[in-house]
């Protein structure tokens, strides 16, 4: 096995044990990047010469046997709306081309307290809209299991990088699926946490009551661990939670197998058959790809075999979610982009006035999917539709939540497909917004609730990736990873 295709526990235990170094381990990360990056175009800007250098800073510190952190040495990839200070931050759009980041978002702060070695910034849909990443007004990154379609979106560089080795681990956001859903399309595991468990300060806003930052890893021990580095209340952001009394975050403990006739131990330290899993009705009707609908009940039954009760449960109003999701998150997006004017940062071009410079500006410097949602979010926000669309979908929001709240007062954890489809082909569905939006239906809910939820692979086909969607009560991140963690070790 190369380097650049260890895990993060796989990279721990070698730099721990001596057997490479992190350099060594960054070196292998940034040959691959060489070798594939050029056909998949996960990054928009790489900073080796500085990963080098922390590299080696780090490697001098460990054989002087100083302290370091838990992801010490090991290479992280870092989606582009995360501000990384002194390092170009675009959020994938011609308005902040040249925009260099002043400061560090709190994540940032964590990783590099963690000691991560941070690579460079991952491609992603404009202002992180779009699912398959092939808005960005830079490049269209590719799927690295097929390099005719698309990697998913708005993570898709980072969910790529992943898939394709070029990194060991990485960052993206997710308002309405943009973790989960690449991470499925590219067969990697990835985190939507719950709303207020990682901050959101130095994360390029969308949608403010939507955003989360999260982890895309190759395992779900790892995205525990990138979690555990990067959650927790940040004075910065009024929205974060202290998870460290009330909802404490264990470490998943070791899943031993079922005793076999040479005498195993039988002691599941997690018991699978302690728990309730719910199947929304609503997310197995029509519309589903029948091979995605097959391989995700496969995955359910097996979590049956293990001994977990299984049963139908309902989110009736799951069908108004799409809908509710694209007038609540436009209407915050028009007013969070409305900062982009050419006055202070970005680019600027001059007018006749100030009004003529802004709309030049602005026109110039968004895409076609920015313009569409800043439009739609003003119109809904505007006298006398405010109360008809805007004040009705917070309401059919609240039903939402209330929907899972019901669920989870019968079940545990709620189990779906993460995307109708597996990855779709490049241009099938640009020139359709309908249609791109559609790619978001099994994921936009849980945004709206406000709950975490795991993608993680279950399966192919026609050697496409298909995931699992773990859904949780809010803060049940413990349980969600114990249990996708008692699956991978079965599967």
């Amino acid at each position: 096995m190369s380097l650049n295709e260890l895990t993060i526990s796989q990279s721990a235990e070698g730099l721990k044990n001596k057997e490479f170094s992190s350099l060594e381990l960054t070196q292998a990360v940034f040959g691959q990047i060489k070798k594939k990056d050029s056909d998949i175009g996960a990054y928009l800007l790489l900073a080796e010469d500085l990963a080098f250098q922390t590299a080696k800073e780090i490697d001098e510190r460990r054989a002087k046997g100083e302290k370091l952190g838990e992801l010490a040495g090991i290479p992280v990839a870092i989606k582009d709306n995360i501000l990384v200070k002194g390092f170009r931050c675009t959020s994938g759009s011609k308005i902040l081309e040249n925009y260099i980041a002043s400061y560090d978002a709190t994540v940032i702060t964590k990783l590099k307290e963690a000691d991560a070695v941070i690579l460079g910034k991952t491609n992603m849909d404009e202002f992180a809209m779009g699912s398959s990443t092939e808005n960005s007004a830079f490049q269209k990154t590719k799927n690295p299991h097929d390099l005719e379609r698309v990697p998913g979106g708005s993570s898709g560089g980072s969910a790529a990088a992943v898939a394709a080795n070029e990194t060991i681990y990485a960052l993206g956001s997710d308002t309405g699926g943009s973790i989960r859903q690449p991470a499925s399309f590219c067969g990697v595991v990835g985190l939507k946490p719950t709303y207020g468990a990682v901050s959101r300060f130095g994360l390029m806003a969308m949608a403010s009551s939507l955003d989360q930052i999260g982890p895309i890893t190759k395992s779900v021990q790892d995205c525990q661990t990138v979690f555990e580095a990067i959650r927790g209340k940040d004075r910065l952001d009024s929205t974060s939670v202290d998870l460290s009394s009330k909802f404490k975050v264990p470490r998943p403990r070791p899943i031993r197998q079922p005793a076999d006739e040479g005498g195993q131990s039988s002691n599941l330290e997690f018991k699978i058959r302690n728990l309730r899993i719910g199947m929304p009705k609503e997310y197995f009707a029509k519309g589903l790809d029948k091979d995605v609908e097959k391989i995700v009940l496969g995955a359910i039954k097996k979590f049956e075999q293990m001994g977990a009760k299984v049963k139908e449960v309902s989110l009736p109003h799951s069908e108004y979610a799409l809908a509710c999701y694209y007038i609540i998150m436009p209407s915050e997006v028009s007013a969070n982009l409305a900062r982009y004017d050419g006055i202070k940062y970005g680019l600027s071009l001059a007018g006749e006035n100030l009004l003529d410079g802004y709309l030049k500006t602005r026109q110039e410097g968004f895409g076609d999917e920015p313009r569409r949602r800043i439009m739609l979010g003003t119109y809904t926000l505007s006298a006398g539709y405010y109360d008809a669309y805007y004040l009705k979908a917070q309401k059919v929001r609240t039903l939402i939540k209330k929907d899972f709240e019901n669920a989870f007062g019968e079940v545990d954890l709620i189990m779906t497909p993460i995307s109708p489809t597996p990855a779709f082909k490049i241009g099938e569905k640009i020139e359709d917004p309908i249609k791109m939006y559609l790619s978001d239906i099994y994921t936009v809910p849980i945004n709206l609730a406000g709950v975490p939820a795991l993608s993680m692979p279950c399966g192919e086909t026609d050697g496409l990736p298909v995931s699992l969607q773990i859904i949780g009560p809010q803060f049940s991140e413990p349980l969600i990873f114990q249990t996708a963690l008692a699956f991978e070790k079965n599967l």
